[in-house]
């Protein structure tokens, strides 16, 4: 598969410490901690990775967690051009799993937003969330 890059962010909120929220992100994606860093006064976290290997705990998390098929909606339905967006509970993911959130609606800490951009993002949703065998 081609060149991925991986965008993900999401605020520190004034209650939060901002290594567990660093921890939220590295418990769902392999993300090497100098790659991670606080924007704006410490006021969000953007972490930024290039590779398939990066999603690796993320596709085994979709697994585990038993969620490919609804991973596979939430995907589709965030794709847009070369794109595919979509947001995580941050709680949750702090949680060592995975469940899709609307923006800031289901969660009080807010959500993880993040962007996979590559040249065939169907291939990639084949790739993390592949449809069951019959």
């Amino acid at each position: 598969m081609e060149e991925i890059k991986i965008r993900i962010e999401t605020e520190i909120n004034p209650t939060e410490d901002r290594k567990k929220v660093e921890k939220a992100v590295t418990n769902i994606f392999d993300i090497i901690s100098e790659d991670i860093r606080p924007i704006c006064k410490e006021k969000t976290l953007e972490a930024k990775a290039e590779g398939l290997e990066t999603l690796v705990k993320f596709r085994n998390l979709l697994s585990l967690d038993r969620i490919r098929a609804a991973a596979r909606r939430v995907f589709l339905a965030g794709l847009e051009g070369n794109r595919i967006r979509f947001f995580l509970n941050k709680q949750v993911a702090f949680a060592g799993h995975v469940s899709f959130s609307e923006e800031n609606a289901e969660s009080p800490l807010g959500s993880i937003k993040v962007t996979f951009e590559c040249k065939n993002p169907k291939m990639l949703i084949n790739w993390l969330a592949p449809r069951k065998a019959c």
